[in-house]
């Protein structure tokens, strides 16, 4: 049991390590003596867990499918809360997760060799379903589309992650809070609009960030 302790701890040392250097200095450039030495295993462990850098990056973006996965997995009382916490739950990941950072920049054939999504792909075809599931409870202005929603929704979120690459504030809970304070009037119903939190459900002084005009105690 030991062994295999040491092992997975070892694995995941590689994929936080390769994550790191992927997402600094890119895929190509990242080599796997690089990627060893910061991990504190020698290239012998690497090639134990990891076939070739290939195998690594699938390894990296596996990772970081499962953590968007637990960020879209989270659900609130309504859709459009839900989406507004997964905004804020990605752009926070995405400002202190290397492993996430990474995994959206890795696009390679053999995940579409496979038919396996890239993290856009699969952000993009989540925030349509929520969006599409709060149309279909009333939820959005009469017009407004789904489909048109998801695509402001997907290119602010996917914008701040590129911005941030200059600047990380693009990524700050501020800028989230801003883009869903300006973005809801024209999106969601009054009625609904009112009981939503722009600064996500849950953070600190979350009564300072409900949506401007709300008197929801």
């Amino acid at each position: 049991m030991a062994r295999q302790e040491r092992a997975v701890r070892t694995r995941n040392a590689l994929i936080e390590s390769a994550a790191e250097l992927f997402d600094r200095d890119g895929f190509e450039v990242a080599s796997l003596t690089t990627i060893s030495a910061r991990a504190g295993v020698s290239n012998g462990a690497l090639h134990f867990h990891f076939s070739n850098k290939a195998a690594l990056a699938d390894a990296v973006w596996e990772a970081a499918a499962q953590r968007l996965r637990r960020i879209t997995a989270r659900r609130t009382a309504h859709p459009l809360q839900c989406l507004i916490d997964a905004t804020h739950a990605l752009c926070r990941g995405l400002g202190n997760d290397a492993v996430l950072r990474a995994g959206f920049e890795l696009c390679h054939a053999q995940q579409k060799t496979r038919g396996d999504e890239t993290l856009r792909e699969s952000w993009q075809r989540w925030v349509e379903d929520v969006l599409a599931q709060a149309d279909a409870e009333g939820a959005l202005v009469p017009d407004v589309t789904a489909r048109d929603a998801a695509a402001t929704v997907v290119a602010a979120t996917m914008g701040f992650e590129t911005l941030s690459g200059q600047d990380n504030r693009w990524l700050s809970h501020h800028t989230v809070t801003r883009f869903w304070t300006l973005l809801l009037p024209r999106l969601a119903e009054e009625s609904i609009r009112e009981t939503l939190v722009v600064g996500g459900s849950q953070p600190t002084g979350a009564d300072e960030h409900r949506y401007p005009g709300s008197t929801k105690d």
